[in-house]
């Protein structure tokens, strides 16, 4: 994957803002992604500052490694899921972190990128998986995922109305027939849609299925909810946690966990609401518009006891 524009990333000043990264700390970003807020990050940390970083997909990762470079090593990145990042703090021999740094969901450069799947913008194999050859593509998930099931994914991944109805159709598909590109998909559903709604609606009929299968290829919510309570662990006394997310499934976890973590004295404080972005970034960024952000700070407890 080569760097075929420049990625924005989002809410950059609240990110720092809430992380508030300080000269010689350790900073996790546990979505690392083309590396964009980590180079912000990187140029607050100091000379003695350090950010690890990972990433479950391994193209974007040489995007991160690219543009990070002249971090040298302060910039420590691994390609590992985020559930998984304890093996590699342990393997760098650091106990705890100053900051905890999560942009969930997919790149714009991964969304770009039509040999990957994830978008109809271009037609593309029916992939999706963030790390190529770990698990289903979205194709197999669609063929092996019985009737009833498949629409559960649909409704509940991606609030979709029509869940039934397309899982009916798809799987009343042969196997063989089952479409094999993004576009394929996205005609097929388009077609299913009620023709009041074509044309109407603010989004194409394909969206929210796309989302579904996405989050359901890669276990995205299972991956978040496994994620927080490693992330929030790792924090030292006093540490930072930021998590950006793009929709409301992911948003609802975050929120959970905060005010659970925040009755139970773990966070000293979260913030009540998400912070988004203003109208001047997501006019000069859209992808900003759907961003929320919900920040943390950790106890603490033997202060506190």
């Amino acid at each position: 994957m080569a760097i075929s524009r420049v990625h924005e990333p989002v809410l950059v000043d609240e990110v720092l803002g809430h992380l508030a990264p300080a000269s010689g700390e350790t900073i996790l970003d546990l979505t690392v992604g083309a590396g964009g807020h980590a180079e912000r990050v990187l140029g607050t940390l100091g000379p003695e500052g350090r950010l690890i970083g990972c990433d479950r997909d391994p193209a974007i990762l040489r995007v991160a490694r690219e543009v990070l470079a002249p971090y040298g090593a302060r910039a420590i990145l691994r390609a590992c899921r985020s559930d998984s990042f304890r093996a590699m703090l342990q393997e760098l021999g650091v106990p705890a972190v100053h900051g905890v740094l999560m942009d969930l969901g997919v790149s714009s450069l991964q969304l770009d990128e039509a040999a990957r799947g994830f978008s109809f913008r271009a037609s593309g194999p029916l992939d999706m998986r963030m790390t190529p050859g770990d698990g289903l593509t979205a194709r197999e998930l669609i063929q092996r995922t019985a009737e009833p099931d498949l629409a559960r994914i649909f409704f509940r991944y991606g609030e979709e109305p029509q869940a039934r109805r397309i899982a009916h159709a798809l799987k009343a598909l042969p196997r063989n027939g089952v479409p094999k590109t993004t576009g394929e998909l996205a005609e097929f559903i388009a077609e299913l849609a009620p023709a009041r709604q074509l044309g109407r609606a603010p989004i194409h009929p394909a969206t929210r299925v796309f989302q579904a299968l996405r989050i359901a290829v890669n276990d995205e919510l299972g991956v978040l909810e496994r994620t927080l309570p490693l992330a929030t662990e790792a924090l030292h006394a006093g540490g930072r946690m930021v998590v950006i997310s793009f929709h409301s499934l992911e948003d609802r976890i975050v929120k959970d966990w905060f005010r659970a973590q925040h009755r139970e004295g773990v966070f000293a404080h979260v913030a009540k609401k998400p912070e988004v972005a203003s109208e001047a970034e997501v006019q000069r960024n859209p992808r900003a518009r759907s961003a929320k952000l919900r920040f943390a700070v950790k106890a603490d407890l033997e202060r506190a006891a």
